[in-house]
């Protein structure tokens, strides 16, 4: 079973490469889509061994992780997980997350921060941010998970060629939500552990990103 590592990484030089080390053992291959790093990105992520697609311009994490899709689609991939390049998540729980697919339980699965795993949310994040965008998914986009936010998910090829980002920042979370909840595809949650090593998305962030949502839906 092809399974594929996408993550998107912009200017994560200090993390990208023990990242790559981590997830490169347990998926046939790991890529990373460069999105116009100033860094040394590239170069890490190469010299840890992953397959890297640069973007010629910064495009955005969604727009990243949709070129991730598409390259691991024309390579033959049954499995693509999304995961992050700034070292929150965890590996090892690569399995727990392709699990529920390889049992034929779900088409796609998403990480869950709120289920029980260590989280070391900051305040606004876990009292305010992440409310609003639950209430807002909730009752705007008819999502009906524990987790409004995470990037931290797994794909079959169904879901994956189902499912086209088209919000090119850090809606796109949602986004994938709400498709695979208006689609027949089988859905599940699995806990996730998070450990943040820096809080980079402000309050204003949040509202940003139901902004973003909002807009998606009523140009629909």
């Amino acid at each position: 079973m092809k399974i594929f590592c996408i993550i998107a990484a912009y200017n994560e030089e200090k993390n990208i490469a023990k990242v790559v080390k981590g997830v490169k053992p347990l998926v046939f291959e790991a890529v990373v889509v460069n999105d116009c790093s100033s860094d040394n990105t590239q170069k890490l992520a190469k010299d840890a061994g992953a397959t890297i697609i640069n973007h010629p311009i910064n495009r955005g994490q969604g727009a990243a992780l949709q070129t991730g899709n598409e390259y691991a689609l024309k390579s033959g991939a049954d499995i693509i997980v999304h995961f992050d390049g700034d070292d929150q998540f965890l590996a090892e729980e690569i399995k727990d997350m392709i699990d529920p697919i390889i049992s034929k339980r779900a088409d796609i699965v998403f990480g869950s921060r709120f289920l029980g795993k260590e989280a070391n949310f900051p305040f606004f994040k876990k009292h305010i941010i992440y409310p609003l965008a639950q209430l807002f998914t909730r009752f705007v986009l008819g999502i009906k998970l524990s987790d409004p936010q995470c990037g931290f998910r797994a794909l079959n090829r169904k879901a994956a060629k189902h499912i086209t980002i088209e919000n090119r920042e850090m809606a796109h979370n949602s986004e994938i939500q709400a498709k695979a909840f208006a689609s027949d595809l089988k859905i599940e949650e699995v806990p996730i552990t998070v450990i943040y090593h820096g809080f980079g998305q402000k309050l204003s962030g949040g509202f940003k990103i139901i902004k973003d949502l909002f807009i998606n839906k009523l140009s629909k």
